[in-house]
C-alpha cells in the first residue's frame, strides 16, 4: 500500500474509532445517532474480484436546450455533460474500460443567488479535475462501492479547497460534490461489471462484495447484501414521467416562441406524441394561487386529451423544488386542490421535497400530516444515510433516487428505503444519452419503482440522437412506456 493511501486509511480509521467510542452507549438504538454514511473501522480488505484503477480521463459535451426548463424559480437553457472513462483490472491481469456520464446540473445542485451560472459551473469543473486526480491516484484493490466510500471524504476536502481557491461567495455544497463525482463512480461500476463479464447489478452479492450492508447502513442490515434489495433482471417496462416545467405551454395559447422543429410544444401535444400516462408538475412554491391554477389547468387539459384517447388511468406527481415557505403552505395547497379538482387530487402519486433542503435547520417543517395524504419524498436533502434517517424522523415517507448523486449511494439508499418501507421513485437530472440509460437501468432494478423521468427528450433531444438506434425502447416512446429489453449487457448497460 502506498504511503499516501496508508495515511488516508489511518485518518479514516481514527475518525471512525472516535465516532464509535462516542456512540458506544447508544448501541441499543436501531441506528446510532452519530452514524455516518460509512461504518466504523473502515478497511479496504477485498476479495480477489476487486479492481485496481489504471487510468481515468474525462471530457465534456455542451448542448443548448430547444426550450428553457423552469424550476425552482429559474430557467435552464443549456447542458454540460461530464463524460468519464476509466481503465481498471483485477488481480489476474484482466482489464476493462468503464464509462460514466452525467449532466453537471449546477442550477439544481449548486443554487446561488450570489453567483452566476458560469461561476458555479466553473467551480464544478474545477472540482471535477480534482476528483479525477484523486480517483486516478487511488491504487488499492477494492469493490467500487468501497472505493467510493474511501474517496468521498477526499472529494469533500477537495471541494472545500476549490471553494477557497476560487474565493467563492458560497462553498460548494455536498449535493454538488456528489453530482460532480457521480460520473466517476458510474465509470468504476461499469468497469467492474465489464471486467467480470456481467451486468453490474449482478456484482452486489457476497461473491463480489467484501462487506455486508451492516458495514454501510448499520446493524439492522447484518448478513444482508445489496443483491437482496435489487432485481436480478430489470423490470421489462417503466412508465415515462413527463415533466411540465413552470414555464411550459399547456395549451397553444401559452406558446411564447414557437420552435417549429417538429416536436410537440404543448402538454396536450406531448401526451399524444408519447402516449403519456404519468405527468410531473413543477410548481412555484411561493404563490399559492398560481400553483393551484397550474395544477387545475394541467388536470383539465390532461383529462380532455385522455378522454379523447379513451385512456382512463393516469397519474401526477408534484414538485415544489423545496420552495414552499413552510409545511402549512403545502397543507393549504392540498386542501384547496382537493376542493377545486377532486379527481385531479386523487391522481397524485407523490410529492417531492416541498420545503428547504437544510432539514436540520428547519426541523419545524415536519411532513407527518401531509404524508397521511400522499407520500412525501426527500430529494435535494438526500445526501447520505444520516439525512435519510433525519427525514424519516421529520415525517418523510419516500425517497427520490437519482443516479446523479452517485450509483453507490443510490444503491445503498434504495436498500435502506426498502428496509424502512419507504416509497421509492427514480428521477433524472434532464439526463440525455448514456446518463439516461444509466438512470433507466437503475429504476428497472429497484423493486417498487414503476416509472422514471426522461426530460432530455423534451428539452435537449439533440443529445439523445446518437443513442436512439442503440436503445429505441428507451428513447423512442409511443405508448407511455420505456422498455428495458437490451439493458442486460455487461457493466451498466450503455454499450460503450
Amino acid at each position: 500500500m502506498s504511503a499516501k493511501n496508508q495515511r488516508r486509511l489511518q485518518k479514516r480509521n481514527q475518525l471512525s474509532r472516535r465516532e464509535f467510542l462516542c456512540t458506544a452507549p447508544l448501541a441499543s438504538l436501531s441506528v446510532p445517532l452519530a452514524f455516518r454514511r460509512w461504518n466504523t473501522f473502515y478497511t479496504l480488505t477485498t476479495k480477489p474480484t476487486g479492481i485496481r484503477i489504471d487510468d481515468v480521463s474525462y471530457d465534456y459535451d455542451e448542448f443548448r436546450y430547444r426550450t428553457p426548463y423552469k424550476f425552482a424559480g429559474k430557467e435552464v437553457d443549456r447542458a454540460t455533460i461530464l463524460n468519464v472513462r476509466c481503465v481498471a483490472h483485477v488481480t489476474n491481469g484482466r482489464s476493462a474500460h468503464g464509462f460514466g456520464s452525467m449532466p453537471m446540473g449546477n442550477i439544481w445542485s449548486f443554487p446561488s443567488e450570489r453567483m452566476s451560472y458560469d461561476k458555479t459551473l466553473g467551480a464544478m469543473k474545477a472540482l471535477a479535475k480534482r476528483v479525477r486526480n484523486i480517483t486516478a491516484d487511488f491504487k488499492e484493490t477494492a469493490h467500487p462501492i468501497d472505493i467510493n466510500g474511501a474517496l468521498e471524504p477526499e472529494y469533500m476536502t477537495a471541494a472545500d479547497e476549490v471553494s477557497r481557491r476560487l474565493q467563492l461567495e458560497e462553498p460548494i455544497p455536498k449535493l454538488c460534490v456528489l453530482v460532480t463525482a457521480s460520473a466517476f463512480d458510474a465509470a468504476l461500476h461499469d468497469a467492474f461489471g465489464k471486467v467480470h463479464g456481467l451486468s453490474s447489478y449482478h456484482t452486489y452479492g457476497r461473491d463480489f462484495m467484501t462487506h455486508d450492508l451492516s458495514h454501510y447502513l448499520g446493524p439492522e442490515f447484518k448478513s444482508e447484501y445489496l443483491d437482496r434489495y435489487l432485481l436480478m433482471e430489470p423490470s421489462a417496462r417503466l412508465a415515462l414521467y413527463h415533466s411540465v416545467g413552470a414555464s411550459d405551454a399547456i395549451e397553444d395559447s401559452d406558446i411564447r416562441k414557437p420552435t417549429d422543429d417538429g416536436l410537440p410544444e404543448t402538454l396536450s401535444g406531448w401526451i399524444r406524441y408519447n402516449g403519456l400516462t404519468h405527468i410531473k408538475i413543477k410548481l412555484a412554491g411561493d404563490d399559492l394561487e398560481w400553483d393551484l391554477d397550474r395544477v387545475v389547468r394541467i388536470d383539465r387539459t390532461t383529462t380532455e386529451v385522455q378522454t379523447q384517447r379513451r385512456v382512463i388511468t393516469w397519474a401526477y406527481s408534484l414538485d415544489f423544488n423545496e420552495r414552499c415557505p413552510n409545511v402549512g403552505y403545502l397543507l393549504e395547497f392540498l386542501r384547496r386542490l382537493k376542493e377545486k379538482a377532486p379527481q385531479g387530487f386523487e391522481k397524485i402519486r407523490y410529492i417531492e421535497q416541498p420545503t428547504a433542503r437544510d432539514l436540520e435547520k428547519h426541523r419545524e417543517n415536519t411532513m407527518h400530516e401531509a404524508a397521511k395524504l400522499r407520500p412525501v419524498v426527500i430529494d435535494e436533502s438526500l445526501t447520505g444515510l444520516d439525512r435519510l434517517m433525519l427525514a424519516r424522523e421529520l415525517g418523510y415517507t419516500g425517497v427520490a433516487l437519482k443516479a446523479c448523486k452517485g450509483h453507490s449511494q443510490a444503491l445503498l439508499m434504495a436498500a435502506a428505503a426498502q428496509k424502512y418501507k419507504m416509497f421509492r421513485c427514480v428521477q433524472d437530472l434532464t439526463c440525455p444519452g448514456a446518463s439516461l440509460v444509466h438512470s433507466v437501468g437503475l429504476a428497472a432494478r429497484v423493486p417498487g419503482v414503476t416509472a422514471v423521468e426522461a426530460n432530455a427528450r423534451q428539452y435537449v433531444p439533440i443529445a439523445n440522437k446518437a443513442w436512439q438506434e442503440k436503445f429505441p425502447g428507451v428513447f423512442l416512446v409511443k405508448d407511455g412506456m420505456i422498455r428495458t429489453t437490451n439493458l442486460n449487457g455487461p457493466g451498466l448497460g450503455a454499450l460503450t
